[in-house]
Parts: C-alpha cells; structure tokens; sequence
C-alpha cells in the first residue's frame, strides 16, 4: 500500500463556515457534489487540492483525513489488518476508525501530484495548511502512532517537544501529520497552518472570524472557526517541512 495523496476534510453541520475557510486559505469553492450537495473542494490559485469541506448530519464541527491510494480495497484489507475498522464502504470509497477511533477515508487516488504553494498576504506574511494533527490521548498514544506509521509507511522524526512526533512523506505530498499526545480521553484530528509571522497572520483570521483559544508565544497560536472547531497557526516555514 503507497499512500498517493492526501487531503484534510472538515465537517461540519452546516456550510456556515465555508466563506471563512475560503478566506483564510485563498481557496475558491468548487461545484458541491454528493447527496444534497454536502461535498466540495477547496482548489487552490496553483497545484492539486488538498483540503474539502463535507456537510455532515450530527455536531460538533471536526476534520477526518483521506488517504488516496491505487487500490482502495487492497489497502482497506491491510489497515484493517493493523487494527482499524471499516465503518462504511462503497466503491472507490472506504471509511474507517484508527484503534483509538480516528475517522479516515481510504479513496481511490485521480493523478493529484503537485503540491499547493503558500499565500502572501498584504500583511507580508505568507502561510499554507500543511499539516494534519492527529489528537491521541496518553493512554493509547503508543499503539496509535505505531498504527499510523505502519499505515503510511512515513518517516517517522521526534520533536524537541516530548508531547509531539512527525510523520513525514514524500515532499511532493501536501500535508504531514503531526502525532500530538493529549490529556484527553477522545482521539481526534485538527488542522494546522505553517506561517512565518504567527501574531500577523492570527490578526488576520480573527479579522475573519476565527477566536484565540491559546497563545505558545514563538512557537503556535490555537484558534476556533465560527463553527467552533479548532484550528493551530504555527511558525513554522511554510515552503516545506
């Protein structure tokens, strides 16, 4: 199983937050498709979308990720064979929890091969989403990130923070996942910006509609989307990893 692509979905009750999402990204918002519309893309001003909003039945706002691979059948049988379960499946499509019950998407992969650049912003500073965390609770924190690496077959780096790791693909791929040990009882996913002036680049999404939660002075800023669901900007370059 290669790991093709990826992109980060969110998901949430209503399409109220989709004017933000598009404004923080500099996205345009393709054609809605699927039953009752609830799917579309964000498509970027230069190379392959990476990023989709999905309107979905039940609260709170969230994000799941797709992995896009050659085989979707052939992969679903190896990740299920490192612990996660099939929650849905159809075909091109299937949908699963990790061990500690982490939604994702295996999809059959359309060609996507060149990475999205970042954005410069009037205020000078530049930023992209470019990484998927994956929220992991301490208790199953071991077991989940080995079923992660084994998924994604990524290079796996440590972080001066004992409380982070990597996985790292291909640089061609859009998005890294961050492996983030948490002291809550409930696996989830939240999206991170890598930007390269933190305090400019938070001004401007809360000038859109987005709410400070924490402030790490020089290292990342949490915020909430007018759905409330959490996002990080975080210093990091974002021409690449």
């Amino acid at each position: 199983m290669t790991v093709r692509w990826v992109t980060g979905f969110l998901d949430t009750p209503s399409r109220d937050a989709e004017p933000f999402w598009l404004a923080v990204t500099g996205t345009a918002l393709s054609s809605r498709r699927g039953p009752g519309g609830a799917f579309a893309t964000l498509i970027p001003a230069a190379g392959d979308a990476c990023l989709r909003v999905q309107v979905v039945a039940d609260p709170p706002a969230r994000g799941h990720l797709d992995l896009h691979v050659d085989d979707v059948e052939q992969a679903a049988a190896v990740v299920t064979g490192l612990g996660a379960v099939v929650t849905y499946a159809e075909d091109g499509l299937v949908v699963l929890r990790s061990p500690a019950g982490i939604a994702f998407c295996l999809v059959r992969w359309e060609g996507e091969r060149v990475r999205p650049g970042s954005v410069r912003w009037p205020g000078g500073q530049s930023s992209l989403v470019d990484q998927v965390s994956l929220d992991i609770p301490a208790a199953v924190y071991v077991r989940e990130a080995a079923f992660w690496a084994a998924v994604t077959g990524w290079r796996s780096r440590a972080s001066d923070m004992p409380e982070f790791s990597f996985l790292e693909p291909d640089p061609a791929l859009p998005l890294r996942l961050l492996l983030q040990r948490t002291g809550g009882e409930r696996a989830g996913v939240h999206l991170d910006f890598a930007c390269d002036d933190v305090d400019t680049e938070v001004a401007r999404h809360v000038a859109l509609g987005a709410v400070v939660v924490r402030r790490v002075a020089g290292s990342w800023t949490t915020l909430r989307d007018p759905a409330g669901r959490e996002y990080c900007v975080t210093a990091r370059s974002p021409a690449g990893w």
